[in-house]
């Protein structure tokens, strides 16, 4: 079980960290933008196109790699004080009445959505530059399926966690550099207080 739920997480970590480099192309394309139209006086007609295709892959394509992570918001007062196994039981319980339902409802209507898009060959309509935005709109039943997967996952994460007692540890790529810089400090202190 663990090696399935570690393989999907690795499925969407590749594409999770290769749809990141879309911030960089949408950070490259705005300062671009924000150049031309205030320091030339001559604005681009695709900036804005750019800035929503660009956010919205790396919404779409990035949303299973944060459930995989955790990362996702929780409202979690009363969650955190429950035992691990009284966690899982209202996680397994959360994620079939509704995780599953919604994503399940959003592959079906957004590959409805996505195909019509594809079959007209769908253009942006908010400027003259007329790019193309039935890739961008492909991508929401694809994305709802990595995010069904990594459901999945969760699911059996939340079985091993009933079977074991305690939940099995997550991969982790990235840390938020305030953690780092809190582990620093703590190591500071304990080598200042073992010199001492």
């Amino acid at each position: 079980m663990q090696r399935l739920i570690f393989a999907i997480d690795q499925v969407n970590k590749t594409i999770g960290h290769a749809f990141a480099w879309c911030i960089i192309i949408l950070t490259f394309g705005t300062c671009y933008e924000v150049f031309v139209r205030y320091v030339l006086d001559d604005p681009t007609s695709w900036a804005f196109d750019l800035s929503y295709l660009m956010y919205g892959a790396v919404f779409f394509m990035a949303g299973a790699y944060t459930l995989s992570r955790g990362g996702h918001v929780r409202a979690d007062m009363f969650y955190r004080k429950w035992s691990e196994r009284t966690q899982a039981r209202v996680e397994l319980v959360l994620y079939v009445i509704f995780f599953f339902p919604g994503i399940l409802a959003l592959v079906v209507a957004g590959w409805g959505y996505g195909t019509e898009s594809l079959r007209l060959r769908e253009v942006s309509v908010n400027s003259p530059a007329g790019m193309p935005i039935w890739p961008l709109k492909m991508m929401i039943p694809v994305g709802a399926s990595l995010m069904a997967l990594q459901g999945l996952a969760e699911l059996l994460r939340c079985v091993q966690c009933l079977r074991d007692g305690q939940w099995a540890p997550r991969m982790h790529d990235v840390e938020e550099l305030e953690n780092q810089i809190l582990a620093e400090a703590a190591r500071k202190r304990e080598a200042e207080g073992a010199a001492a």
